[in-house]
């Protein structure tokens, strides 16, 4: 009833939570035995438990004090008891002469245990009996911690077309357990299992697979072990080790064998793994010619002669299986000059040169044209002809008027019109020659067929008081110019 009225009470729980807090709290402070929660060891080594009573008031008796194990959950032995009057006991065969004492009193019966083992694991109680008040007690849980023993190798394997285990990995005999990670770029996959030991040591196996091939071989995978006990991570690496068949090639054949050379040979060469356990030459015409020695994979012909005319056969095998490659040689009777053609790098320079030259006259073309479309060459129509007027002595005479406006036809979209500002330019001349077109269109100064006679009659008039430098433009005006259109543009000579 107090409870269901406590708990409609509001604010009850927190209440609640703080009497649990109270209580634990002076849990704590009454614990009269102190000692350390949690230990680390690792084998071989030694640990100490420390343990010691607190006692407040000093009303409490110790009577005596017992250090018991519990390695699983239902199973405690004594393995160190102390008493005042009765002294020392290690009643536990397994830790005999690796358990002792670090103080003879009942204050702190700390104890040291030695030569650990790895079964040495679990919980270790230091408890006292007392009066009035009964058996105190404090737990320490002691961990063993193993180093694993790593190790990685490579398997040997066949090429083929499944996948196998090429490699393995193991961390052996460690606590806690260790991961185990690989790095290879070959592009395979891996399993990884773990077994446990009777003392509680696990060991991490992992094993790498592929489908292995000859390119396979001498590539490197990569494992990684990681574990508590390790500073940083364990890595080794290890090279494929991938057996095929041999593969056979055979060079130094130049292509100019020719009677008398005492300096050609072949060479044959072979990739396999084992290395080839057998080499042999052989000739397709039959036995190998006399001028012939075979020193392994290496064919020396000591005198080219017709008889090396023939194909080589070389023939390589392991314990996989055997290849063969063969070459046909030809005898000429004399060495074939061979004329050296230009480096390549002369032929690259000449290949870049010459494009470069056809960029550069693309580009100019390309120019000329564009400045011709935006209007900056030469007019595309050639421009009207002037308006022909009166001959040249008529517009001399012809009293100067005013500039009349012409009235002038819109141009077509496109077209550049320029106004001539010289003189009438010259058009075809007429067929008929004159003497006056000889003089520029104008007539000469003196003219035979003038009205004037003769020298005499100019001398008389000169007599008279007649200056022949002076003309009466009242009563004799010069002769009228007689040019067509086509003829000239120049004026005919004025007298002054």
């Amino acid at each position: 009833m107090a409870r269901d009225y406590a708990s409609r009470r509001p604010g009850s729980w927190l209440a609640a939570a703080a009497a649990a807090l109270l209580l634990a709290a002076q849990g704590i402070w009454c614990q009269k035995v102190r000692v350390e929660e949690e230990l680390e060891a690792y084998p071989t080594e030694s640990v100490d438990l420390r343990c010691q009573f607190i006692d407040g008031g000093g009303l409490t008796k110790l009577t005596q004090v017992s250090w018991i194990w519990e390695p699983v959950d239902g199973q405690r032995d004594n393995i160190a008891v102390y008493h005042p009057v009765y002294g020392e006991s290690f009643p536990n065969l397994s830790f005999k002469g690796r358990v002792a004492f670090l103080h003879n009193r009942l204050e702190n019966p700390s104890i040291r245990i030695s030569n650990l083992r790895m079964s040495d694991a679990g919980r270790y109680t230091c408890e006292y009996a007392t009066y009035p008040s009964g058996n105190e007690q404090g737990t320490t849980t002691l961990i063993m911690l193993a180093k694993p023993r790593n190790s990685a190798n490579v398997v040997t394997v066949q090429a083929g077309t499944k996948s196998v285990v090429v490699a393995r990995c193991e961390a052996a005999d460690g606590k806690p357990a260790a991961t185990i990670k690989w790095l290879a770029s070959v592009g395979g996959n891996h399993s990884t299992s773990s077994t446990s030991g009777p003392d509680g040591t696990v060991t991490v196996r992992s094993e790498y697979r592929l489908v292995p091939t000859a390119a396979d071989n001498g590539r490197e995978v990569t494992c990684m072990v990681d574990q508590r006990t390790q500073e940083r991570p364990w890595v080794n690496s290890v090279k494929l080790s991938v057996e095929y068949p041999p593969s056979v090639s055979i060079e130094g054949y130049d292509n100019n064998w020719y009677v008398g050379r005492s300096d050609a040979a072949l060479l044959c060469l072979a990739n396999a793994n084992p290395a080839p356990t057998t080499v042999t030459w052989t000739a397709a015409s039959g036995p190998l010619p006399e001028t012939v020695v075979v020193d392994g994979n290496r064919l020396e012909v000591r005198k080219v002669d017709d008889a090396v005319n023939t194909t080589f056969i070389c023939e390589v095998k392991n314990k996989h299986g055997a290849s063969r490659h063969q070459i046909t040689t030809f005898v000429s009777e004399e060495e074939r000059q061979f004329i050296p053609g230009p480096s390549t790098g002369a032929v690259l320079g000449g290949i870049l040169g010459t494009l470069a030259f056809i960029s550069i006259i693309v580009g100019s073309v390309l120019f000329i044209r564009k400045r011709q479309q935006d209007g900056e060459g030469p007019p595309k129509h050639k421009p009207p002809p002037p308006v022909k007027a009166g001959s040249s002595t008529e517009m001399l005479n012809k009293p100067s008027e005013p500039p009349t406006a012409t009235e002038t036809l819109p141009l077509s979209p496109g077209e550049v019109y320029y106004e001539p500002t010289g003189g009438e330019p010259v058009t075809n001349l007429d067929e008929e020659t004159t003497v006056g077109a000889l003089n520029g269109g104008a007539p000469p100064v003196l003219d035979s067929s003038a009205k004037y006679d003769n020298v005499g009659e100019l001398k008389d008039r000169a007599g008279d008081g007649y200056h022949g430098n002076e003309l009466d433009s009242s009563s004799r005006e010069p002769p009228a110019a007689n040019i067509s259109r086509g003829e000239s543009f120049v004026s005919p000579a004025m007298y002054v």
